[in-house]
């Protein structure tokens, strides 16, 4: 929270108090202020609230232990159909959404060790092909098996997927205050995704001080050095892998029943690039910068449908570009201009325990 204070321009420099509150402000009013441009824009903010904690669970792997990933949406698909299996009409089973969350988190976590065994030795790019080929399979798999025994419905996917029910609270219906007032469901989706992030951000924050996040600090840095002092890679690496994967499953089965339908081409190679590059836009290792990259990202192709295409059609009478293609050439550009001019991405990481607050807590571990 201090770094994402801090990276507020002008305020947050000279009264970090109230640069926190505005940005607490800003956050519970967001929703508030988008529907006065339309439900869909509420829409678009729930979504940046789960690339959130994508970018926030690769960050992990890429930013803290130095794990190349670029299969990363893979574990988003588990979460997501390990929902659709065990709360739709597909299997006809309907378990409740705190029961199947668990589960979804730790089918993810499973499939990040089951990647993180092979890849023990492998580095750099030869580590990336590898889990960019794990995301593929992944896909493939869903894509395919419906035959001979109907599994995951093929390319038309599994809709009907029930939604979150909270304490037999219905987050999918509009809470009814009174007679003539009514909160829309889609805030409550919101709010809901926003208690998420911010869990995750607290979570996140207190591992990135303890033992393992130092050691996966470590590691990232110099592997043989780590070695040398007595940590254990290994078992780092499939941590940093199964948690990460935790993220990605939650985030899943938050996606699943937000959405009640799920299919092989919400997972696609390009889904994984574009929260790589949410991360690395915003600041690797740095959980404001995931925060930051993820939001600014996930707007970026609804403010280019909106703005692109009239625009095209007024200057040159018909739409020349695209959106998603001009999102990926915008994308390729912010990418080459930030290795240019800001290599740690907006918000660089800093060395946490260099900081006097922090200290007292790596003497005490």
């Amino acid at each position: 929270m201090n770094e994402l204070v801090s990276a507020v321009p002008w305020l947050g420099k000279r009264n970090p108090m109230a640069a926190r509150w505005l940005i607490i402000i800003i956050a519970i009013a967001a929703p508030i202020i988008a529907m006065q441009f339309g439900r869909s824009w509420v829409r678009i903010l729930d979504f940046a609230l789960l690339y959130m904690m994508l970018a926030l669970g690769l960050n992990l792997v890429v930013g803290f232990a130095g794990l190349l990933d670029l299969g990363y949406i893979a574990f988003y698909a588990v979460g997501a159909y390990t929902f659709a299996f065990l709360a739709s009409p597909h299997f006809g089973i309907h378990l409740p959404f705190w029961m199947v969350l668990p589960l979804g988190a730790a089918f993810a976590a499973l499939a990040g060790i089951m990647l993180g065994f092979p890849v023990l030795r492998l580095r750099g790019d030869y580590l990336a092909i590898v889990t960019l080929g794990f995301g593929e399979i992944i896909r493939i798999f869903m894509l395919n098996l419906n035959y001979p025994i109907n599994i995951t419905n093929g390319p038309q996917g599994i809709n009907a997927i029930d939604p979150i029910v909270l304490f037999g609270w219905d987050l999918s219906r509009n809470l009814q205050v009174t007679e003539d007032i009514s909160i829309h469901s889609l805030y409550l989706y919101y709010y809901f995704f926003l208690a998420c992030v911010v869990g995750s951000v607290i979570f996140i924050q207190r591992l990135q001080i303890s033992r393992v996040g130092r050691a996966w600090a470590a590691m990232r840095d110099d592997e043989l050095a780590a070695k040398a002092i007595g940590i254990n890679t290994r078992n780092l690496k499939l941590l940093a892998f199964s948690l990460g994967a935790t993220f990605g499953g939650v985030a899943g089965c938050l996606f699943g029943a937000f959405q009640g339908f799920v299919s092989p081409e919400s997972f696609s190679l390009m889904e994984s690039i574009a929260v790589l590059t949410m991360v690395v836009f915003g600041g690797m290792g740095n959980i404001a910068g995931a925060i930051v990259g993820a939001f600014a990202l996930a707007l970026l192709p609804e403010i280019l449908r909106d703005v692109a295409v009239p625009m095209q059609q007024t200057l040159f009478g018909k739409v020349i570009l695209d959106p998603e293609v001009l999102r990926m050439l915008l994308l390729s550009l912010a990418m080459i201009l930030m290795m240019l001019l800001r290599p740690a991405g907006l918000i660089p990481a800093r060395a946490r325990y260099a900081h006097p607050e922090n200290l007292h807590r790596i003497v005490n571990k």
